[in-house]
């Protein structure tokens, strides 16, 4: 009764069965169902890369302006004469293009309430003009609280302006 000992050279790898079961769907509704899904999915992506696309300039002007708003001494008073430049370089760079280089005073106003989401100050335009305009003797004597309302409002319309499609 001495039967050879098994010994693991003699194991053998099993082969793999046969699924009892298709992977693929069992009717073509689920077909159609899948590529639908999918072609809603590129859709999407491609809304949403174009919308991205379209509103480089706004995240540009957004990193432009806090970069302004983080300046300090001197540097605060060059920030100050460059804010209203900025935000006609925005609008000059909307994509509908609109015709704002030669806006000022009322009508830059009006520009500015039209395409907003939230109303701007009412003599926001007043204050750019000042900005870019006056002496620096004017731009030392602003308080604190009313330069970081300029570039909060400054902010919310850089954020917020409504582009045509």
């Amino acid at each position: 009764m001495n039967a050879a000992a098994p010994s693991i050279d003699q194991l053998r790898e099993l082969t793999p069965g046969v699924p009892p079961f298709s992977y693929l769907p069992q009717t073509w509704a689920w077909l159609v169902l899948a590529v639908l899904l999918l072609l809603l999915g590129c859709l999407w992506g491609a809304v949403h890369w174009r919308r991205w696309r379209r509103d480089r300039y706004r995240r540009e002007a957004l990193a432009r302006l806090d970069t302004l708003a983080a300046s300090a001494g001197e540097q605060r008073f060059a920030a100050l004469r460059e804010l209203p430049e900025l935000l006609k370089r925005v609008a000059l760079s909307m994509p509908d293009a609109p015709p704002v280089a030669s806006l000022a005073g009322a009508q830059w106003q009006c520009f500015l309430d039209q395409r907003a989401r939230q109303p701007l100050p009412s003599g926001f335009v007043d204050t750019l003009q000042m900005l870019a305009y006056a002496p620096d003797a004017t731009l030392r004597r602003l308080d604190t609280q009313h330069v970081d309302a300029l570039f909060s409002a400054s902010r919310g319309w850089i954020e917020g302006h409504h582009v045509a499609l």
